[in-house]
């Protein structure tokens, strides 16, 4: 939990470093609202459901391939973009990177805290179904977590 600031941290920089990048790519401004729409039950419901799998894949994971979790996050967000009506934000960081392009991924600031309650509700949702399944899950998601800790690793 210490480390939690700092992970949102990184993880919120790392993001709106990815849309000054794209943006300077393509000769946009460097950040600009967007102005899509994204609001409503289905979009939240959506984003629900996004997080609650990509968390789900996670913990599972976790408990028995742990070098598999990178790649079968990808695979889950490719395919949630796709089955999902809000295109699969599930990540709260995505979310305000996304508020920072107008662009087709993007959604407008005033549709963001939706969003990150919605993926917030989906993430206890799928981390307490876990911890009920599988009660030495968060003693394995250490290897998950924190990937570079020498404590708890699984080469598998």
């Amino acid at each position: 939990m210490a480390r939690s600031p700092r992970y949102v941290g990184a993880q919120v920089a790392g993001a709106l470093a990815g849309v000054a990048a794209a943006h300077t790519m393509f000769g946009l401004p460097l950040f600009f609202a967007s102005r899509r729409a994204r609001a409503g039950g289905a979009q939240l419901f959506s984003e629900f459901v996004a997080t609650f799998g990509l968390l789900s894949v996670i913990w599972g994971c976790a408990r028995l391939r742990t070098a598999a979790v990178p790649f079968a996050v990808a695979a889950y967000i490719t395919a949630a973009y796709w089955f999902t009506a809000s295109t699969s934000f599930a990540n709260p960081a995505v979310t305000l990177a996304r508020a920072a392009s107008d662009t087709f991924a993007g959604i407008r600031p005033s549709d963001a805290p939706g969003f990150v309650c919605a993926q917030s509700a989906g993430a206890a949702a799928a981390t307490l179904l876990f911890r009920w399944l599988v009660p030495a899950l968060p003693r394995d998601a250490g290897a998950v977590v924190v990937p570079h800790s020498e404590e708890g690793r699984d080469e598998r």
